[in-house]
C-alpha cells in the first residue's frame, strides 16, 4: 500500500504558484488560506483543496487544522509567500532608512510564524523576495532567523534555516525572476538547495553539463496569436511599440541604440517599452504594470492569461479568476510553479520521506528547438518625431532626481 502523500499547509497562497509545484512533486495542499476573494475564487475554480478566503490574522490556528483533517505536529509542510512590498526594491522608502519590520504588512511574516511555532510542520518552506536580504535592508531576514531560533528554544524543534536567492530561469524556468527561499527541517537536517540546471552560457554548460535556458518560444510557441482588443496596449507611447526590436526596450531609441534618439540613455526604468525575444528568457512578469510596461509579447502587444501562466510555468488547466488586471497581478504575484517542483522535490527527498524522484519535472517547458526569426521592425510614427534631439543620458548611480530629492 503506498504511503499517503505529505500533507501541505498554504499561507498567503494567491493563484496556487508554490502549490502546483507542490502537487506536482506528490505532495497535497491539505488546506490554503488566501483572503484574497478572487484568489480564492481561482483556487477553487481549479483544485478541490479547501480554501480558508480569511485574514490570516484572524482565522484560529485550529481552524485551519480542522479545515485539513490535520492534527499538530502531523503536518508535514507549511508553505508561504507572505507580501513583500515592504521588503521589494521599489517599496524602499525614499528616505532609505525607516526599517521595513515597522511597515504593518510586515507583521504577515509574525503571523505565519506564530503557525509554524504552534503547529510543528516537519518542513517549512518561506519564499520572499531578494531585496529582503539586500545590505543594511535585511532586518526582516535577520528578524526571521532570530524568530526560528526562538521557536526552537521555546518548543524544542531544531529549525535550522537554509536561505538562498535563486533565479528561476537556471531551473528551467522560461522566465528571469530572483526570489529568496528559506528552507527548514524540524528535526535538524541541513537543508542543501538544489543546483541549477539551466546557464545562458555555452561554456559552462559544456563544462558543467548543464541545459540552455529555456525560452519564450518554448513557452509560448504552440500558441496561437491572441488578436483580441483588450491585448492592444494603450497610452502615449503604445505606437511606439512595434518600432522596438525584440529583445529590446525603449533604450533602443537613444543615442547609444539603433533606432532614432527620443529618450536619455538609462532616463526610465527597465520594463517601459521592454519587448520578448523569442530565444531568451521572459523578464521578471509584473503584478500590476503601468500601461508602458513590459514585457510585451514580440508581435507588440499585451500578453494574455494564457501565455503569462506559461511563463509562469502554471499549469494549463489553471482557470484564472477575474478581469484584465485582476489575472496579471494574480499571476504576476506567484512563484513560477516549476521552480517550486524543484524545491518541493529536494524537500521530499531531504527533509521527508527520503523519496528521490528521477524522473523528468513535469512543469518543465518543452524545448521546442530554434525559435523562428525575429518580427520585422517598423518605422518610427511621425507623433514621436517630436522627441527627436539630444537627451542628456543619466548621471550615474546615486545622481539621479530621486537622489536629489532624497538629499533635500
Amino acid at each position: 500500500m503506498a504511503a499517503p502523500p505529505p500533507t501541505v499547509i498554504s499561507l498567503f497562497t494567491g493563484v496556487g504558484g508554490l502549490d502546483y509545484g507542490f502537487e506536482a512533486a506528490g505532495c497535497e495542499t491539505a488546506v490554503a488560506v488566501e483572503k484574497d476573494e478572487i484568489c480564492a475564487k481561482t483556487l477553487r475554480q481549479s483544485r478541490t483543496w479547501p480554501v480558508l478566503a480569511k485574514d490570516i490574522h484572524t482565522v484560529p490556528i485550529d481552524e485551519i487544522l480542522e479545515a485539513g483533517s490535520l492534527r499538530r505536529k502531523e503536518v508535514d509542510i507549511v508553505i508561504g509567500g507572505p507580501p513583500c512590498q515592504p521588503f521589494s526594491k521599489s517599496g524602499y522608502w525614499a528616505a532609505g532608512d525607516v526599517s521595513r519590520m515597522e511597515d504593518p504588512r510586515a507583521s504577515t511574516l509574525r503571523a505565519m510564524l506564530r503557525l509554524v511555532r504552534d503547529v510543528k510542520p516537519r518542513a517549512i518552506l518561506i519564499e520572499n523576495v531578494d531585496g529582503i536580504q539586500f545590505r543594511g535592508k535585511d532586518e526582516g531576514l535577520a528578524w526571521l532567523l532570530a524568530e526560528m531560533a526562538c521557536i526552537n528554544a521555546e518548543v524544542g524543534t531544531q529549525y535550522l534555516p537554509a536561505v538562498k536567492v535563486l533565479n528561476a530561469a537556471d531551473y528551467g524556468v522560461p522566465q528571469r525572476r530572483r526570489r529568496l527561499f528559506i528552507v527548514a527541517g524540524r528535526d535538524g537536517q541541513t537543508f542543501r538547495f538544489p543546483d541549477h540546471t539551466h546557464c545562458d552560457s555555452p561554456e559552462k554548460r559544456r563544462a558543467l553539463d548543464l541545459e540552455p535556458h529555456r525560452t519564450a518560444w518554448d513557452a509560448l510557441g504552440d500558441l496561437e496569436d491572441d488578436e483580441s482588443d483588450e491585448l492592444q496596449p494603450s497610452g502615449h507611447w503604445a505606437e511606439l511599440l512595434p518600432s522596438i526590436p525584440e529583445g529590446h526596450n525603449y533604450q533602443w531609441h537613444t543615442d547609444r541604440g539603433g533606432g532614432l534618439p527620443l529618450f536619455g540613455w538609462r532616463r526610465r526604468y527597465w520594463s517601459f517599452l521592454l519587448k520578448l525575444a523569442k530565444d531568451r528568457p521572459s523578464w521578471t512578469i509584473q503584478a500590476n504594470p503601468g500601461p508602458a510596461t513590459g514585457p510585451f509579447h514580440w508581435q507588440s502587444r499585451l500578453l494574455s492569461a494564457r501565455e503569462l501562466c506559461r511563463l509562469q510555468t502554471i499549469p494549463d488547466d489553471v482557470e484564472i479568476a477575474g478581469d484584465r488586471r485582476a489575472m496579471q497581478r494574480q499571476i504576476g504575484n506567484a512563484v513560477p510553479s516549476l521552480l517550486a517542483e524543484v524545491i518541493a522535490r529536494a524537500i521530499r527527498e531531504q527533509l521527508l520521506d527520503g523519496r528521490s524522484h528521477e524522473g523528468p519535472l513535469k512543469l518543465l517547458p518543452t524545448c521546442r528547438g530554434d525559435a523562428p526569426e525575429p518580427e520585422p521592425v517598423a518605422e518610427v510614427p511621425e507623433i514621436y518625431h517630436s522627441h527627436l534631439g539630444a537627451h542628456a543620458p543619466h548621471p550615474g548611480e546615486g545622481l539621479g532626481p530621486r537622489a536629489s530629492e532624497r538629499a533635500a
